[in-house]
């Protein structure tokens, strides 16, 4: 099989790797913390220059769909979208507020670059990871790839639409054990909005900001059995009934079990994402790990390993 030929990386996506590893870096190195002096080092350099790198591809992609809107006009523009989705960028620039009033170029590019670096970055992390445990277990991957080809039943795999997503549910449980088994965001941060009494009788005051390690929660032997062993059973209906909601978390969880806010903007889209890759590659590949190129997980802003993930994949005879 031949190789496939290497592409180098978009100055946007290497700014958002560089991001990842510098945040990562500088919560290391103590002296880097005051954001005055992290700004005199090289690395805060670097970290400026890679936010302005970020934040001016967001910043054009919405000047261009504004100029477009303005161009056409609202009703026009509707007119335009008839029959397709509007994308998140579509419906930010049409959103108003309480007093009628539209978000400013400002406002969205914020809300885009969010969704952007959360979305690109941890998608992607979870789908390498996903394909890299259904490799290590054929049993599981032919299991998957059987239940595509019986939910499409003659269909061409291109044909797969947004309603078939649904009805693949061990395919579901195959992506939620690999989020489990490897979030892409380890850790996330959460202020303390009131005084918070622990069990042992301990207060965490106001203010207090807390690190909750998303890994260590899906690793933790009290909750999940055999930890490091990957079982999408884990997640079938009966064994699911009576496991807290906090028990898994890849997407975050906002207050009182996540209804306050603080999930991960986009958790449908990557989900939605991750299915659509996942039935597509089992559909058309065997998946085989690498001998030679054992992965090496690398400590970042996202779980990734380092110089990537290698994988081989083998077309099947159908589709070859």
């Amino acid at each position: 099989m031949s190789p496939v030929p290497h592409r180098q990386p978009s100055e946007y996506i290497k700014a958002i790797l560089e991001l990842s590893t510098l945040v990562v870096r500088r919560h290391h190195r103590p002296l880097h913390h005051p954001t005055w002096l992290y700004r005199l080092s090289a690395d805060g350099r670097r970290f400026t220059q890679a936010c302005a790198t970020v934040h001016s591809f967001t910043a054009d992609v919405v000047q261009r769909r504004r100029q477009a809107l303005r161009r056409l006009g609202h009703q026009a523009w509707l007119e335009s979208h008839q029959g397709r989705s509007m994308d998140f960028i579509d419906l930010l620039l049409l959103a108003k507020d309480e007093d009628g009033n539209t978000l400013s170029d400002e406002d969205i590019s914020a809300e885009a670059d969010t969704f952007m670096f959360e979305g690109h970055d941890t998608t992607a992390s979870g789908l390498a990871w996903l394909l890299y445990n259904l490799a290590r277990h054929p049993h599981y991957q032919e299991r998957c790839r059987q239940e595509v080809h019986e939910l499409l039943k003659g269909r061409d795999v291109e044909e797969i639409e947004w309603e078939d997503l649904s009805h693949l549910p061990f395919t579901t449980m195959c992506i939620k054990e690999s989020l489990r088994l490897h979030p892409p965001v380890t850790a996330v941060s959460r202020r303390c909005t009131e005084d918070i009494a622990l069990r042992d009788g301990r207060v965490i005051p106001k203010g207090i900001i807390c690190l909750m390690s998303i890994y260590g929660t899906h690793h933790n032997p009290d909750i999940w059995p055999d930890p490091q062993v990957y079982n999408p059973l884990r997640f079938s209906l009966e064994n699911s009934q009576g496991r807290s909601p906090l028990a898994f978390i890849p997407f975050s969880a906002g207050p009182r079990g996540g209804h306050g806010g603080r999930n991960c903007i986009g958790q449908s889209f990557a989900m939605a994402e991750l299915k659509v890759v996942a039935a597509l590659t089992v559909a058309r590949f065997t998946i085989r790990l690498d001998a030679g190129r054992p992965p090496r997980r690398k400590p970042e802003l996202i779980l990734r390993a380092e110089d990537g993930l290698w994988l081989l994949l083998e077309p099947l005879p159908e589709v070859a």
